[in-house]
């Protein structure tokens, strides 16, 4: 499969990235060729991998198996309050997990593409097709959403 070759190598860093670990980044990985191979098709296009990667890890993040094992690996530094601001990349994996129950499918991936993945609020409106003024909200909603996590922690902002 030739988008396999093309493409792979980025995936797999991307899974890697979001995962921390290299089993579960090559089984997501190959989940998503398999699942194109299943119907017939080959994917060409590189936004389309990365969403539907993107969605594979979170949903692999939300197994509650697999967020205990992450999160005993995730360093102490993560463990503590952790800025929300769209302006600095700063938001570790244990933020994103603790957030995962509060905020909706579309903003997980929003903060996806802007803590883990770097991306600037243009980049992550073109790959995920929604105006800049969408992401802005949808950052504004997990900026909320974390606030009220860290007043219900009793955590100082």
């Amino acid at each position: 499969m030739e988008s396999y070759r093309r493409y792979g190598p980025a995936l797999l860093r991307k899974a890697r990235r979001l995962l921390r670990n290299e089993e579960d980044a090559r089984d997501v990985l190959q989940a998503v060729f398999l699942e194109f191979l299943a119907r017939g098709e080959e994917p060409s296009d590189l936004a389309l991998l990365y969403r539907v990667l993107t969605q594979r890890c979170l949903n692999l993040l939300r197994d509650d198996r697999n967020r205990a094992r992450l999160l005993a690996r995730e360093t102490p530094l993560l463990r503590g309050p952790t800025p929300l601001d769209p302006d600095t990349a700063s938001l570790g994996l244990d933020a994103l997990l603790k957030l995962q129950r509060r905020v909706d499918e579309s903003v997980m991936e929003t903060l996806v593409y802007r803590f883990l993945d770097e991306m600037g609020l243009e980049e992550i409106a073109g790959t995920m097709q929604v105006s800049r003024k969408t992401v802005q909200n949808r950052l504004a909603r997990a900026q909320e959403a974390w606030a009220l996590l860290l007043e219900e922690k009793g955590a100082p902002e």
